[in-house]
């Protein structure tokens, strides 16, 4: 793989260092580079490698979902790209090939966040380029998004940084060309059967050669148009809110309930929603429509989803967490596939978490768990949680009374919960009862407590 390159005014590497000064990436510690292996993943470490050369260096991470067979063999081809660059390179293997693209998605983003904590990094940089853009908007808007939905993807928000967005898959390819690269191709980029695929093979070409010629322009340019209407509707959201909140905690935020009502019904929405994110809990249409019903009334009090309440009372209404602990909660998420360390802060408790997908950990508290749906998450317990036993499924609140465990001490023990919500293991109360099934996959922990805030 050379290091040949043409650096003329119109080469994509001339401006791609142009728009890498736009992004403003502070660069002393490691940037964190995700590599498929693929041409786009390629020529970006490539360009940052050979023409960018941070001052704190680069780190390839490459995860494998186990899509296909004979997968294993790109982690060793990426690894060694890595290695022939003078550069360090962090792999990962999902434990079982994920259900569809969400998933493997959240599988993904889960290893770098886990590599990026690891390493002490700031960045992670992915090779999302136009193309991507373009049917990112297109499958948005056939989903029906809304304005900050059909902004797409942002070229920088942290800890994601996205420098090949202003380029096409083609320019791309061809810089690779010219550069002497050469790249893995994954055959399942082409099959039809994922909605992405279907866009990109068969929907898009379809609408450029017969209704519009410049569609993916044409979404491109309302990817930042809509980022341009959501940016300053953001800043008009900010301004609403500092002018009707009254008071924020780690679990409640509340307002003036007449500084809300004065406002747009749309404006007061958003401030509802920016409030609930800020809590942990992403609020719906349906969800933000009876929180602005709300504003009618003199006293009420509901539930929302995620364990959210809503409260008037005297002029105020408040969203208050339910679920939270006084100390603000750090869950872990483990994607896993390999092997990793991280930390879990529960009820004011650090937790240092290692896994592995191959061998027990050594720690005080080990558990080996079967787990099907991936990512899992180490948190503490929550309302409705219940533990599937022999004897059949039993609220967690009801076995922590009956193992003698305080009430003081309930939420500051580590579970393990899987990506459907599900309950699977819980400190003092041992592991649930799971059927094996074929695509399920072995994932061992361990638990240690680091200190007591």
């Amino acid at each position: 793989m050379s290091a040949r390159r043409r650096r003329g005014p119109g080469s994509l590497g001339a401006r791609f260092i142009d728009h890498w000064r736009t992004l403003a990436v502070e660069a002393q510690a490691p940037l964190i580079v995700a590599v498929s292996g693929g041409v786009d993943s390629l020529t970006l470490l490539h360009l940052l490698r050979f023409d960018v050369a941070p001052p704190g260096g680069l780190h390839v991470a490459h995860f494998d979902h186990a899509w296909r067979e004979g997968s294993e063999g790109e982690a060793r081809w990426v690894a060694g790209v890595a290695r022939a660059w003078g550069l360090e390179c962090s792999s990962a293997r999902a434990v079982r090939a994920p259900a569809d693209e969400e998933e493997a998605r959240g599988m993904r983003y889960a290893f770098l966040e886990e590599v990026r904590a690891r390493l002490g990094a700031r960045w992670v940089l992915t090779a999302h380029h136009a193309d991507d853009q373009a049917e990112t908007v297109l499958f948005r808007a056939l989903r029906g998004a809304g304005p900050g939905g059909l902004a797409g993807i942002p070229a920088r928000r942290e800890p994601w940084v996205r420098p090949l967005l202003p380029f096409w898959r083609e320019e791309i390819e061809q810089a690779a060309r010219v550069r002497g690269l050469t790249w893995l191709e994954d055959p399942s980029n082409r099959a039809l059967a994922r909605p992405r695929s279907v866009l990109r093979h068969r929907i898009l070409p379809d609408l450029e050669r017969t209704v519009a010629p410049g569609a993916r322009r044409a979404l491109v340019r309302l990817a930042r148009l809509a980022g341009e209407g959501e940016s300053a509707l953001r800043e008009w959201t900010l301004r609403a809110d500092r002018e009707a909140r009254l008071a924020e905690g780690p679990t409640h935020v509340e307002w003036s309930l007449e500084a809300l009502r004065a406002q747009d019904p749309h404006l007061a929405g958003r401030v509802l929603r920016e409030g609930a994110a800020a809590l942990g809990v992403r609020l719906d249409e349906r969800s933000t429509r009876r929180a602005l019903a709300a504003l009618g009334r003199e006293r009420v009090r509901f539930h929302l989803p995620g364990a959210l309440d809503l409260i008037v009372w005297r002029g105020r209404l408040r969203l208050e967490r339910m679920d939270a602990t006084p100390d603000a909660d750090r869950p872990l998420t483990i994607a896993g596939a390999g092997e990793g360390e991280g930390e879990a802060v529960l009820g004011g408790v650090r937790w240092r978490v290692g896994w592995s997908d191959r061998a027990a950990v050594d720690a005080p508290a080990r558990v080996d768990l079967v787990v099907r749906d991936l990512p899992v998450l180490v948190r503490a317990r929550r309302p409705g949680d219940r533990l599937r036993l022999p004897g059949g499924s039993r609220p967690l609140k009801k076995l922590l009374q009956e193992a003698g465990i305080a009430r003081s001490e309930r939420g500051r023990l580590p579970l393990v919960a899987d990506a459907r919500g599900r309950v699977l293991w819980a400190l003092g109360l041992g592991a649930a009862v799971r059927a094996e099934a074929p695509d399920a996959g072995r994932l061992h922990l361990g638990f240690e407590s680091a200190d007591r805030r």
